[in-house]
């Protein structure tokens, strides 16, 4: 049985994408340790990438060749200062070099040795493919970029989707039903069920330290989205919404960084109609940071980054003034619990399920999260998590322009406000009058996203992404 680690689910990367930008990132980060585990990193004389697939058909949207680069390069996702991002990849444009995990000097030419293939490989959508000549003689190995930034190697692909070798918990969980049932045999909310798996593998100082990395990495996108104007890049000229909401919405407040900005907001009076205004300010916030290359939280993935920040804001902000760490601790081991149980039984990558699998699972982790906060029993919780992906069934990946931009930013918004309606209703609920549990849905949304058209899932041929005009976005 799988057991996925919250911090699986919840990963700190750089945008746009993480199956296009963090997964192939991480990639050529496993490549370079499979050389150097074969001794033969010092012996390569020259490299080449081919991406296949959703990789290629959206890749330049995503920005995977720059990933690429990056991960070639020996940079950190989790560290690298993003504002050096651009000078990195400029340098080895114009120089027609790169410095191989920050070691090796190696010609490269971006044009010749990473190369676009829109063919598909038969065992998932996203694809790569790394070459290495040594001593004359090529050396492959192939990667599959499976969303939220998981990678795999062809040679450990052993089942259709590709279960990977995670660690082993004391309460192992594949479906919602036995989470209910540790859940009820133990006496203990979702929360302290997850945190006694999490605690298996590390100790509980070290979960909170990063948590509280995580939840600073979220507050401090929402922060930095909604004190940046300007439009975003990659040719749509998509005016960023964020700003100006945010200006309209703080008046006069004054601060001086994210916690102050936050604490401020929550003393502030928020009438009524001001509710969803800002619940749809932060989601946009974050994925607009996401879309211009800057640092998020996957949750499950990056192009549904701004979910579950949104949704924390919510209750921070509206509904409980109080919520210290330990609600912030409460809610990301809900979601993550929630989101790995759809990785398991479906999909949480948009090349293979629609954007169902993205927004429609964030919206699920949120939904779960919050009804916990706000009081919600186990069975609630999972309640909450099915009506929020039972409105997502069915939703497709066709992003305009290749770009995680339209209609992704305004998705998060959707998804923050279709989770905090569907805790709502769930909390007004009996759960013996339930008629589609979790497991249902889970199952539902795979064979959904099996069924679904190739042209749907993340290729930018089919839906809004074509018969668009570009030059009006």
């Amino acid at each position: 049985m799988e057991c996925i680690s919250i911090f699986d689910m919840l990963k700190i990367g750089v945008g746009p994408s993480s199956s296009h930008t963090l997964g192939p990132w991480r990639a050529a980060e496993l490549w370079i340790k499979e050389l150097k585990k074969a001794n033969n990193f010092d012996k390569v004389e020259t490299i080449r990438v081919d991406l296949f697939g959703s990789l290629s058909l959206t890749g330049k949207g995503h920005a995977t060749d720059l990933a690429v680069m990056l991960g070639l390069s020996g940079a950190d996702p989790e560290y690298v200062p993003v504002e050096s991002i651009n000078s990195i990849i400029e340098t080895i444009k114009t120089s027609k070099k790169i410095n191989f995990n920050n070691e090796i000097e190696l010609d490269f030419d971006i044009k010749e040795q990473i190369v676009f293939n829109k063919k598909f490989l038969p065992f998932h959508a996203n694809a790569l493919v790394f070459t290495a000549i040594i001593h004359g003689k090529p050396k492959k190995h192939t990667y599959y970029s499976i969303g939220g930034g998981f990678v795999v190697e062809e040679t450990r692909k052993n089942s259709k989707k590709n279960k990977e070798i995670f660690k082993t918990f004391p309460y192992p969980i594949q479906l919602g039903t036995e989470l209910l049932e540790h859940c009820k045999n133990l006496n203990l909310p979702i929360s302290e069920l997850v945190l006694e798996n999490e605690k298996s593998i590390r100790n509980e100082d070290d979960i909170d330290f990063e948590l509280k990395r995580i939840w600073n990495t979220m507050l401090e996108c929402m922060y930095i989205g909604c004190h940046t104007e300007g439009n975003l890049p990659g040719g749509l000229n998509v005016r960023r919404r964020a700003h100006d909401m945010h200006n309209k919405l703080k008046g006069e407040l004054t601060y001086n960084n994210p916690q102050e900005w936050l604490e401020t907001i929550r003393k502030t009076e928020v009438k009524f109609r001001q509710i969803l205004k800002w619940v749809s300010c932060f989601a946009l916030s974050v994925n607009e940071v996401n879309a211009s290359l800057g640092r998020v939280v996957t949750a499950p993935t990056n192009g549904s980054a701004g979910v579950i920040p949104a949704v924390l804001m919510y209750y921070m902000v509206i509904e409980n003034h109080d919520a210290d760490f330990e609600s912030i601790k409460k809610f990301l081991l809900v979601a993550g619990e929630i989101g790995s149980i759809f990785k398991k039984g479906a999909t949480i990558s948009a090349a293979m399920g629609g954007c169902q699998a993205e927004i429609g699972v964030s919206s699920a982790m949120a939904a779960g999260a919050l009804t916990e906060l706000l009081g919600g029993t186990p069975e609630q919780v999972l309640m909450a998590a099915e009506i929020a992906m039972e409105h997502h069934l069915g939703l497709t990946c066709d992003p305009i322009g290749g770009l995680v931009q339209v209609p992704c930013i305004e998705r998060n918004s959707m998804g923050a406000i279709k989770a905090i309606n569907a805790a709502e209703l769930a909390l007004e609920t009996n759960p013996e009058n339930v008629k589609v549990p979790l497991d249902k849905v889970v199952s539902t949304m795979w064979e959904t996203a099996k069924d679904m058209n190739s042209k749907y899932k993340e290729t930018s041929e089919g839906g809004l992404a074509v018969g668009v005009n570009l030059v009006d976005c």
